[in-house]
């Protein structure tokens, strides 16, 4: 088992999860069990799939939830665009959230293949 707290990668999940929960309280009042019901989750499930992985026994398992996160995570770039498109985010808000959202499945990938060579 690891401690998540060490991972870098799961630092930044959290910290997007936060900006997608301040972004999403401006939202409009219809879209509380619409759209950002899907922004929250999906956030939310980036770093709670590296928390999961971290608790399970050896790397295998750890790689499985981080593919999970980086579904996650894409997932998490259409809602944006989504968002974006309707007229409830600015561009500005939509780029930020979108690079961080890159980032983050950039590391995840970085992670998995370290996990994969350590293996070897």
């Amino acid at each position: 088992m690891r401690d998540f707290r060490e991972i870098k990668v799961w630092e930044k999940g959290h910290r997007l999860t936060l900006a997608i929960y301040e972004a999403t309280s401006e939202f409009p009042r219809q879209e509380l069990y619409g759209l950002t019901t899907q922004l929250r989750p999906c956030s939310a499930s980036i770093p709670a799939n590296i928390v999961e992985g971290c608790g399970r026994s050896g790397d295998a398992e750890l790689g499985r939830f981080m593919l999970i996160s980086i579904g996650s995570a894409s997932e998490l770039e259409y809602h944006l665009l989504l968002a974006h498109d309707l007229g409830y985010l600015n561009s500005r808000h939509y780029r930020e959230l979108s690079q961080r959202t890159g980032e983050v499945k950039r590391r995840l990938s970085t992670f998995i293949s370290k996990l994969r060579h350590s293996k070897s």
